[in-house]
């Protein structure tokens, strides 16, 4: 098998890998802004409106606890596709 054709069976391959990945990231992100509305809803039943302070404070935690967890995902991610991305070229370059 010729270069040209090893780097165009690695390519979707990779492609797959990368959309495997946003697909999973954007997942990430809906299920986070579903928990989020679901635990702003709880605090909202919990919380009387007269400590508004307190739940403003509570929800605006919880909004910046689920904006670190989706950074967190989204570098994870994107460290896999690198890794992945390694992986594919040394095989290329194993073949050469």
């Amino acid at each position: 098998m010729t270069k040209s054709a090893e780097k165009k069976i690695v390519a979707p391959r990779a492609e797959v890998l990368a959309d495997d990945v946003r697909e999973s990231a954007k997942a990430g992100q809906e299920a986070a802004g579903k928990a989020l509305r679901k635990f702003r809803d709880t605090v909202d039943e919990a919380i009387p409106e007269a400590v508004q302070p307190l739940r403003k404070k509570i929800v605006d935690a919880a909004i910046e606890l689920a904006d670190q967890l989706v950074n967190a995902q989204y570098k994870f991610h994107r460290s896999i596709v690198r890794s992945a991305d390694r992986v594919l070229s040394k095989s290329d370059d194993e073949k050469d």
